[in-house]
């Protein structure tokens, strides 16, 4: 078979209870802009809401007036999602904290992952939410993929147990050398 070459995520279709509570946690918590709303077209009880975390796509969410909101964690079954992380600045990570707690949200405070930090909350329905923010940026032309995949290739050579910020240092500064011309030896 030949391969369906994926070139990114179109979007995300969560299942929702109301639209009020939709409305408050995506764009009154996570700051995504409410872009449009129309019938789900494949079931006229429903009606779809979308939502820009911040790059152009979607998240959506399918709502009905007739269910209530029931904070209950979902299943971590296999098959099933575990977690959404959303990609925000350093800057609005720092104030990430006293933000969720002026609101009330619990949360698991600050993890460091060696290459990004992240803190992890509940959304109104129970799904879990990450917040996380790469803690370098690529070089020019490179993506945080194309440095995190040069990191893993030198933690699995040096027998690292995960990638640290030293496997991240070294991986730009190979990457930068792969990629940058110099008349000088």
């Amino acid at each position: 078979m030949t391969l369906l070459q994926a070139q990114g995520v179109h979007h995300i279709t969560l299942m929702g209870a109301d639209k009020k509570t939709s409305v408050d946690f995506w764009e009154g918590v996570l700051g995504m802009p409410f872009v449009f709303e129309q019938p789900n077209l494949d079931n006229p009880d429903e009606n779809h809401l979308y939502f820009d975390p911040g790059d152009g796509r979607l998240i959506t969410i399918f709502c009905n007036e007739s269910r209530k909101p029931q904070h209950k964690r979902t299943p971590e079954d296999a098959g099933c999602v575990h977690h959404i992380a959303f990609n925000i600045s350093k800057a609005t990570y720092r104030r990430a904290i006293k933000k969720l707690d002026e609101a009330g949200i619990k949360h698991s405070g600050n993890k460091d992952r060696g290459f990004m930090d992240s803190i992890y909350f509940r959304e109104p329905l129970g799904l879990l939410i990450e917040l996380a923010c790469y803690c370098f940026e690529p070089p020019r032309g490179l993506t945080h993929t194309d440095v995190l995949h040069q990191a893993h290739l030198l933690r699995v050579e040096r027998d690292d147990h995960a990638i640290g910020s030293t496997h991240v240092a070294d991986a730009i500064e190979i990457l930068c050398k792969k990629s940058t011309k110099t008349l000088s030896d």
